[in-house]
C-alpha cells in the first residue's frame, strides 16, 4: 500500500477494529477514526483555519490530545504545546509559530488563554461519552475555508529543538516525513493489527506522536491512550488493556523499576513483546534490570525532532540486541563523519549523520542553522559515536555534552552507568564543570535509594573508572531536575546547581 499523507496512514486499520481506547472511554474504531478526523479537519476549516496555518493545540494527553493532533495535521500544520507552560512560554511559541488558532480543554489552560493575542481563534475541544470528540468556538473565528486533503510535501507537523544552548530552532515535519517513520517504526518491530500500544509519552513530543500514536495506526494496530505517565497506575492499565508494548524514557523506566516488586503479579499475568526505550541514553544497568524484571526484550532505539523521531534501533530476537548500542538504521542511512564531513570507517569515533525520507529539509527561516546541519546531503546530528564491525551504533555521547578535562573527552553516559550500578543509587547524572585550570571537571548527581556517603560513591567509581574520569564531586540531591518528557538536563546541570567555577 502506497502511503504518503497521514490521511493515508489511517486507512490500514479494518474498520471495525478497535483504534483509540483510553480508560473509562468507549473505543473508537479505524473506522470511524478516520471519517471522524475528517470531520473534525472540516470544521476547523470552516471555523477559518486554512492550508498552511498552524494551530496551536494546549491539551494533556488522551483522546482528545491526539484525535486534535490528526484533525489540525489534516486540515492545515499541527503545532501541539507542552501545557504545563506558563503564560510567558505559551506567549513565545504562539508569535514563533504564528499560530492563529489554539484549541484548549473547556477548563483550566488559563495560561494558553491568558497568552492568546487579539484576534487568535480560540475553540474548545472535549470527548464526549460516545468517544468523539466535540469542537466548540470560543472566540473568534474567520471566513470559512474550504478543506482540501493534505499533500505528501504539506507540512504537518512544526515542533522546535529544546534550546538548552541557543534560541529554539522550528522543525517543520512533513506529511511526507512522519509517515516514512511510522512506517520504519512499523517495520522494525513486526507490528500487526494484533499489537496494542500503551502511550505513556506525551504527545507534544514527537517520540509519543509518531512511535506510540502514529506507528501503531499505520499498522492497523491499537493504542491506548491514558492521561499521560503514571508509575502508580500503570499496572492497571497493563492489566484493563493488556498492551503488547510500551515506549518511554529511561526516567520512566526507572520509576516502573522502583515499583515492580510490589506488581510482580499483573507482570506475570500481562506479559510483554517488548519494550522500547528512546529520546535519551539508556544506561545498560537499566536494560538488563528491565529484562530480568518484565521477561521481555529491551530495545534501545535512537531519535531526533530533525528525523521524525527513529533513526535506528535494536531488533528482535532473535537477532542480537546490545546494552548500550541504539542498533543500526531502520528506513535511513547512518554514517559517521570528522569534522570536515568526510566519512569514517567502523570503529572509528566521529559525529552520527543520516539521511533518509523521514528527515527533515532544514530549519524553517533559519538558512544558517540548515546549513550547519547539512553536509553533502547527510544530516548532522550533534551526538558523537561509532559504527561497529555489525553496522550497529554506539554512542559515546552529545559532542556538546563529552566532558573535557584538561584534552581528555570523557563520555558522561560511562559514568552514569557506573554509578548507578551502586545499590544505593536510584538516579544519576554526570556534567562538566567549568575549572580554572583543567577547562573542565567531572561532577556528577544523584537520588539514593539508600544511605550513601559521597567519599563511598567514589570508592565505587574508582574501582571501575581511570582517576580522570572518577567524578571529583558528587552531589547527593533529593531530585535531579528535568526536561518536559523527563530528560535529564545534562548541558545546564553546573548552572542549575550554581558551578560557575572550580579548582577542585
Amino acid at each position: 500500500m502506497s502511503l504518503h499523507t497521514l490521511s493515508d496512514l489511517l486507512t490500514v486499520g479494518e474498520a471495525t477494529a478497535p483504534a483509540l481506547l483510553a480508560p473509562d472511554r468507549p473505543a473508537l474504531t479505524h473506522g470511524r477514526l478516520r471519517t471522524h478526523v475528517t470531520e473534525l479537519a472540516a470544521q476547523l476549516a470552516a471555523s477559518g483555519v486554512g492550508r498552511g496555518e498552524r494551530v496551536a493545540i494546549a491539551l494533556s494527553n488522551g483522546p482528545e490530545m491526539a484525535l486534535s493532533f490528526l484533525a489540525a495535521a489534516t486540515c492545515a500544520t499541527a503545532a501541539p504545546l507542552n501545557p504545563k507552560y506558563r503564560a510567558e512560554g505559551f506567549a513565545f511559541y504562539f508569535e514563533d509559530t504564528r499560530a492563529t488558532t489554539l484549541i484548549v480543554p473547556p477548563d483550566g489552560m488559563e495560561a494558553a488563554r491568558a497568552a492568546a493575542p487579539p484576534g487568535m481563534t480560540i475553540i474548545v475541544a472535549a470527548v464526549g461519552t460516545d468517544g468523539e470528540l466535540h469542537l466548540a468556538l470560543e472566540r473568534g473565528g474567520r471566513a470559512p475555508q474550504p478543506l482540501t486533503m493534505p499533500q505528501p510535501d504539506d507540512v504537518a507537523l512544526i515542533l522546535h529543538t529544546s534550546g538548552t544552548t541557543s534560541r529554539p530552532k522550528r522543525v517543520p515535519l512533513r506529511q511526507r516525513n512522519l509517515v516514512a517513520s511510522a512506517r520504519n517504526i512499523t517495520g522494525a518491530y513486526q507490528l500487526t493489527p494484533a499489537d496494542t500500544a500503551l502511550c505513556v509519552m506525551p504527545l507534544f513530543h514527537i517520540h509519543g506522536i509518531v512511535a506510540t500514536l502514529l506507528a501503531p495506526l499505520a499498522s492497523g494496530g491499537t493504542v491506548v491512550i491514558p492521561p499521560g505517565f503514571d508509575a502508580l497506575r500503570f499496572w492497571s492499565w497493563l492489566t484493563a488493556f493488556r498492551p503488547t508494548w510500551f515506549s518511554a524514557v529511561p526516567t520512566m523506566h526507572q520509576m516502573l523499576l522502583a515499583r515492580a516488586d510490589r506488581h510482580a503479579e499483573v507482570i506475570r499475568a500481562t506479559p510483554l513483546r517488548f519494550i522500547r526505550s528512546s529520546s535519551a541514553p539508556l544506561p545498560p544497568v537499566v536494560l538488563e534490570r528491565l529484562e530480568a524484571v518484565f521477561g521481555a526484550p529491551v530495545l534501545e532505539s535512537y531519535g531526533m525532532t530533525e528525523a521524525s523521531h527513529q533513526m535506528t534501533t535494536n531488533p528482535l530476537p532473535p537477532l542480537p540486541h546490545h546494552a548500550g548500542s541504539v542498533g543500526y538504521g531502520v528506513g535511513v542511512d547512518v554514517a559517521i563523519l570528522d569534522e570536515l564531513g568526510t566519512m569514517l570507517a567502523h570503529g572509528e569515533r566521529g559525529e552520527v549523520a543520516v539521511r533518509g525520507p523521514s528527515v527533515f529539509d532544514g530549519y524553517e527561516n533559519n538558512p544558517a542553522a540548515t546549513a550547519a546541519a547539512f553536509a553533502s546531503g547527510w544530516f548532522r546530528t550533534g551526538d558523537q559515536g561509532y559504527l561497529d564491525e555489525n553496522g550497529y551504533l554506539w554512542l559515546t555521547g552529545r559532542l556538546k555534552e563529552l566532558i573535557n578535562r584538561g584534552g581528555e573527552k570523557i563520555s558522561p553516559l560511562e559514568i552514569d552507568d557506573v554509578l548507578l550500578r551502586h545499590p544505593a543509587v536510584a538516579e544519576a547524572i554526570a556534567f562538566a564543570v567549568p575549572h580554572r585550570t583543567l577547562g573542565e571537571e567531572v561532577h556528577a548527581a544523584v537520588v539514593l535509594r539508600a544511605e550513601a556517603t559521597e567519599r563511598e560513591l567514589r570508592d565505587h567509581c574508582a574501582a571501575a573508572l581511570a582517576d580522570f574520569k572518577v567524578p571529583r564531586v558528587i552531589h547527593i540531591l533529593p531530585e535531579i531536575p528535568r526536561g518536559a518528557t523527563g530528560k535529564l538536563q545534562r548541558i545546564t546541570m553546573a548552572q542549575t546547581l550554581g558551578l560557575t567555577g572550580a579548582d577542585r
